[in-house]
């Protein structure tokens, strides 16, 4: 409340701290604490602030953090069973490791970290196997129910006290991931009697690219009192190729959990999204069609008693006309359901795209009729972000501007037109205030409208034509309408996080951010011209660098992460329009991800010709441009296996090319740790140096 005092949530030293999940009736909240022995169930006091450990209880978060509450001072946790011994050792191979595929059609797409062999299968089964352990907050006091098993999943069911849990089962696959196992869904009471076994969810080998299973799939169960489950099954045999009128189904069985499930909703394309709405048995229910990138949402009466209401109709990737998320609200039993105002308002907030940046909003939504009306939108002059609408109408925003770090502000009165700051958060990088950042709009060739955000260095004189890097990554659009749309916003605080490439400017260069790289075409066969569009991209963002007066365009270097670091790589392959490169945890050859990528649909056999033209493997011996490639250790992104950067380098070093290659032990896709981090940035800095000219070099005056 305005005026209260503030609450400081003293955390002990060691450990890390994460996951902040609220009680029910909002008295206490809940902390992960890891260490290097357990993860840790802490519990806080939001009145006093004070937190302490629940003793004896550690928590097995492999496969999921979710917690179930059964009260607002009781919780069902998943924890590492009682008496688990030390993890088995193997000291050499039990046997070989044997797959086979008699005539079956499976096209998996390529995976890292899958299991390998039965050693394997013991390690993953010891590690991911949890209790049920129900926890009394207030006591501390906690004991196992029902049997130990790998826990995928666990929610509470409306109020009847009763257990939703998906349980992985075996045979495992060498060929998916843990999260495409086989698994046991059930319903259980709170003392882990099992009340109902509710069938299994297929292990998902075999299906069609971009497919799904056939048989349920995706269980959730209501948030609210009914207690009812829901479930989603194939229409088109899983099969996104197969032209049916409906995709998907949504099955429902309710309490006491006999007999069948009834259908209760259709959709034309792939069920993707079931938000449920507090207070009555409907809900958002959100469809995806992918042959036109297409995306609808309805509002759907699960008891049948109405039509179902059309709240959003659009293309993916038009960000303009999106109608933003609805607002959630936690519930008695701790779950969360779309918030509904005066009985039949929801809240819908959201980014707000539009020509002119990004202007968050607000707005209610009607039940009765799916009319917006707009509460709030940000003005142009500081950035500010909705958060929530409170019970007594006052909004809680987040405000920024280019010069004020974000800080929380109490709106009231007509059109939220009364301000009161809560916090007074103080700049924490005054150096960075003489950046100057805007947002530039511009055309390729072909009339296909572009943009990128122009950052200058804070030592930047008007007239100086400086290095510049070009950081983008490619996105595919169905038409140019779309393609063209702006995000971000000139009204945010600048702050660099992590190995951003805006570091960059604190050494002279100006960055060109996240400039727009439009693919645009059929989805089915966009990348037959991804080169040619990416290369007309290319050359529109350093003539417009250039006619602006910033960069010197023989100076530019161009540089992406993941399919960034793709793009990157075929641009200096097949074109010259690039001083250098700089190349992050990318693919480069497609044959090694031949059951498709990014949005590419057609297996390798079906597009050849597409794969190799789009893979900068086959151009090694053409590439002459530096560049520099950074991968993680243990990338474990489907399709960037680090051997692609691997034998990428090779075949550069191999032909003559100019390339430096760094690998950083034990990082994954992104990078975390300090020591990386700075060394990502140190290599960036560096390269950027050794390949143009460095804008604070001291220069050799011109002789008189």
């Amino acid at each position: 409340q305005p005026g209260a005092p503030e609450r400081v949530v003293k955390l002990p030293a060691g450990g890390s701290f994460s996951t902040l999940r609220w009680s029910p009736d909002s008295r206490r909240f809940l902390l992960n604490r890891r260490t290097a022995n357990a993860t840790e169930l802490w519990v806080g006091d939001a009145a006093t602030g004070q937190i302490r450990p629940v003793k004896g209880v550690k928590l097995n978060t492999v496969l999921s953090t979710s917690v179930a509450w059964i009260g607002a001072d009781e919780i069902v946790a998943l924890t590492v069973p009682e008496g688990r011994g030390p993890a088995p050792v193997f000291e050499a191979p039990s046997g070989p490791s044997i797959q086979e595929s008699m005539g079956r059609t499976s096209p998996e797409r390529t995976l890292q970290d899958l299991l390998k062999n039965s050693q394997d299968e013991a390690l993953f089964s010891h590690h991911a196997t949890s209790a049920l352990r129900r926890i009394q907050l207030a006591t501390g006091a906690s004991r196992q129910i029902g049997k130990p098993g790998l826990y995928a999943d666990l929610e509470v069911v409306g109020t009847q006290g009763v257990l939703l849990t998906e349980r992985l089962v075996p045979p495992f696959s060498y060929q998916v991931a843990w999260y495409d196992f086989a698994r046991q869904v059930e319903l259980h009471d709170t003392k882990g009697q099992r009340l109902r076994d509710l069938g299994t969810v297929k292990l998902k080998e075999g299906v069609p690219v971009e497919g799904v299973i056939t048989g349920p799939r995706n269980f959730s169960s209501s948030p609210l009192a009914d207690g009812a489950v829901y479930w989603v099954e194939a229409l088109d045999g899983g099969d996104q190729r197969n032209k049916v009128p409906q995709r998907d189904k949504l099955m429902r069985l309710d309490p006491p959990y006999q007999g069948e499930a009834r259908e209760v909703h259709r959709t034309a394309g792939r069920l993707s999204s079931l938000i449920f709405v507090e207070g009555s048995p409907r809900a958002l229910v959100t469809d995806f069609d992918r042959d036109r990138l297409w995306v609808t949402s309805d509002l759907v009466a699960l008891d049948g008693s109405a039509k179902p209401q059309r709240l959003q109709d659009r293309s993916w990737r038009d960000r303009y006309n999106d109608p933003g998320q609805p607002t959630l609200r936690l519930q008695p039993n701790g779950r969360y359901a779309a918030r509904v105002d005066g009985g039949d308002q929801l809240l819908f907030a959201g980014a707000g795209a539009s020509k002119d940046g990004d202007l968050p909003f607000i707005d209610r939504v009607s039940l009765k009729d799916g009319k917006a009306t707009r509460l709030f939108r940000s003005g142009t002059t500081h950035y500010e972000r909705p958060i929530t609408l409170l019970a007594d109408g006052r909004l809680l925003t987040s405000r920024e501007s280019a010069a004020e770090p974000p800080n929380l502000v109490l709106r009231s009165g007509d059109g939220f037109a009364q301000m009161q700051a809560l916090t007074q958060v103080a700049d924490p990088t005054p150096q960075l205030r003489a950046i100057k950042r805007e947002l530039v709009k511009f055309k390729r060739a072909d009339g296909v409208e572009l943009s990128f955000w122009m950052y200058l260095p804070p030592d930047y004189q008007a007239g100086q034509r400086r290095p510049t890097l070009v950081w983008a990554y490619p996105l595919e659009f169905t038409d140019a309408s779309t393609a063209g749309q702006v995000s971000g916003s000139s009204s945010r605080f600048t702050t660099f996080a992590g190995s951003s490439p805006l570091m960059l400017l604190l050494d002279g260069y100006v960055v060109l951010m996240d400039a727009t790289m439009p693919v645009v075409g059929d989805p089915k066969t966009v990348n037959d011209s991804f080169v040619e569009q990416i290369t007309a991209n290319a050359r529109a963002i350093v003539d417009k660098a250039a006619e602006l007066g910033v960069s010197d365009p023989q100076q530019m270097v161009v540089a992406g992460h993941s399919y960034g670091a793709f793009m990157t790589a075929n641009l200096l392959a097949h074109t010259q329009i690039f001083k250098a490169g700089i190349a992050r945890s990318g693919a480069y050859n497609r044959t090694l991800t031949p059951f498709g990528f990014q949005s590419e649909r057609r297996t390798y056999w079906e597009a050849q010709d597409v794969y190799l033209k789009l893979s900068p493997f086959n151009y090694a011996d053409k590439l002459k441009t530096p560049l520099l490639l950074i991968h993680g250790e243990s990338d474990d992104n489907p399709g960037t296996f680090p051997i692609q950067s691997a034998r990428f380098y090779q075949a550069l070093a191999g032909t003559g090319g100019q390339v430096r290659y760094v690998v950083l032990p034990h990082e994954s896709h992104g990078y975390s740790a300090r020591e990386s981090i700075g060394h990502t940035l140190w290599e960036m800095s560096t390269w950027m140096k050794r390949q143009t000219v460095d804008p604070r070099a001291p220069r050799a005056e011109a002789p008189r």
